[in-house]
């Protein structure tokens, strides 16, 4: 018997829909799937979560003057000429940042090789495109999970078996975070 399953599929589809279906889970906290998808997905999201644990708290906060562009009350920049040409304002502000130590750093670009990008759109028309933003999944990994899960040794997902789907009878099941 092998290590993983191959559901069907070439090597580089299969990475794909296992990546798709873990940033999904990761993103959502459940989804549902196929019972032998869900096992497959299960064993790499486990690994996500245990590597945020590890490196949760391995960071230093660092404060720094930052150019914030000033805006008006609508939230757009504001402009003023300066030689013929409109240029943004800016304004320096005190920041604290957190910055990763390497050992941080190495595990977020492991994450980062399994975890696709996420765009978070809003539902209603309007503002859609200004409001418009990308997710930082490592971040929720590392500052909302791996808090959640400190006092936990393993099995940070569960799956519960809904039923067959119609179509060709393949057990389905809910892929959720505990």
């Amino acid at each position: 018997m092998g290590k993983y399953r191959k559901l069907g599929r070439t090597s580089s589809q299969r990475k794909a829909m296992l990546r798709s279906l873990v940033t999904a889970l990761i993103v959502n906290e459940k989804i549902v799937t196929t019972a032998a998808r869900a096992e497959e997905v299960q064993k790499i999201a486990e690994h996500l979560i245990t590597l945020a644990r590890k490196e949760s708290d391995n960071y230093e906060t660092v404060k720094k003057t930052v150019k914030v562009p000033r805006k008006d009350k609508d939230g757009k920049r504001i402009k003023e000429e300066k030689d013929g040409k409109k240029v943004t304002v800016y304004d320096e502000m005190e920041k604290e940042l957190k910055v990763d130590k390497p050992s941080r750093l190495h595990a977020r670009r492991q994450m980062l090789k399994v975890l696709y990008p996420v765009t978070d759109v809003p539902k209603e028309a309007k503002g859609r495109k200004r409001n418009t933003r990308k997710l930082d999944v490592p971040a929720k990994l590392f500052d909302e999970l791996a808090p959640r899960f400190a006092n936990r040794d393993g099995g940070y997902t569960r799956i519960v078996k809904i039923g067959q789907r119609k179509g060709d009878a393949a057990l389905m099941v809910l892929l959720e975070l505990v």
